[in-house]
């Protein structure tokens, strides 16, 4: 497909935001705002992040802009618009594109957001990187240097199941997950969720990309504080239980991708928080609490006693070091 013939296909009939001056066609995307703006980046490396033996484009698309809604809902943004880089092989087909765009479309219409620009080359290995924008009432950031001592922790949605859904996947039985399956091709970013929590005056969030553990300790680390999590009452979902009875506790930790929340918010603003999730029918969970420490640390509770939760699952440039 020559270029200008996929920018008149990918081209929106209409924009959803009301701020968008010029949107696709031209040489950069102009928007007006008086919010404060968040900005998000994201890239995914075929074979590294995604493959496409175990997801259609569809599913590719979907996946590689939800990543950028996470980041948004994370610093409790409101999306609203996306621009996407595409290096593709020869491989691809005009469908396989289209598809790709079609599976962003899928998850932009559900968070109101609108495809702005972008850019489009050749080359030996694919790479889908998105910039994702979003809106913010002034000093409302969620932060993750904003834990405070005696804050309780909470996370949504259940975890784990993303990394079930590719061991599905990659190791198919005589049966298979559909539910693991979606979760890990269609992930559900919690981003109506915490752009309404804007009445909170404080509110500490992470999403959950690479695990809890590894998020945990960043925020520990960011707010130098101690984050204490009950081991117990990390919620795990019954499927992911049955199928993976041996690995669901580890993946529920360190398995990543999952796209859910991870957060502490003051004990006053439990019952608002837990409002907000009844509202979206989102399920909400504590699992911890906060308290001031010299030394900035994770620690995971049991019934078999305490251990130092080290950052676990995936590590950026890992290969690099």
């Amino acid at each position: 497909m020559e270029e200008f013939e996929l920018i008149r296909k990918i081209t929106p009939a209409y924009y959803r935001q009301p701020s968008v001056v010029k949107g696709v066609g031209d040489d950069a995307f102009v928007f007006r705002s008086s919010e404060d703006i968040v900005f998000t980046t994201d890239t995914m490396v075929e074979e590294v992040h995604f493959s496409r033996k175990t997801m259609d484009t569809h599913a590719v698309g979907y996946r590689a802009l939800a990543a950028n809604v996470s980041d948004l809902a994370a610093m409790g943004s409101r999306p609203a618009f996306y621009s996407v880089s595409l290096v593709l092989t020869p491989d691809w087909t005009d469908e396989d594109i289209i598809a790709l765009y079609d599976g962003m479309e899928q998850l932009a219409g559900k968070h109101n957001m609108d495809l702005v620009g972008g850019d489009t080359v050749s080359g030996s290995q694919t790479v889908v990187a998105i910039t994702a924008h979003g809106y913010l009432p002034p000093d409302k950031g969620r932060y993750r240097s904003d834990a405070a001592d005696g804050d309780v922790i909470f996370v949504t949605g259940t975890l784990g199941d993303s990394r079930g859904g590719l061991e599905e996947l990659m190791n198919p039985g005589e049966s298979v997950s559909d539910y693991l399956i979606e979760r890990h091709r269609y992930p559900e970013p919690k981003a109506a969720f915490a752009a309404g929590l804007t009445s909170l005056s404080r509110l500490c969030l992470n999403d959950v990309s690479d695990g809890i553990a590894s998020e945990a300790n960043e925020i520990a680390t960011a707010s130098g504080v101690r984050l204490h999590l009950q081991k117990e009452e990390i919620p795990v979902s019954e499927e992911l239980r049955i199928r993976y009875p041996d690995q669901a506790g580890e993946w529920a930790l360190s398995g990543g991708e999952d796209f859910e929340l991870l957060g502490t918010v003051a004990p006053g603003d439990k019952e608002a928080l837990l409002e907000r999730a009844r509202e979206l029918d989102i399920r909400l969970t504590f699992i911890g609490t906060v308290s001031d420490s010299n030394l900035p640390e994770v620690l995971l509770h049991s019934s078999h006693g305490t251990e130092t939760l080290q950052s676990t699952g995936y590590t950026h440039l890992k290969e690099r070091r």
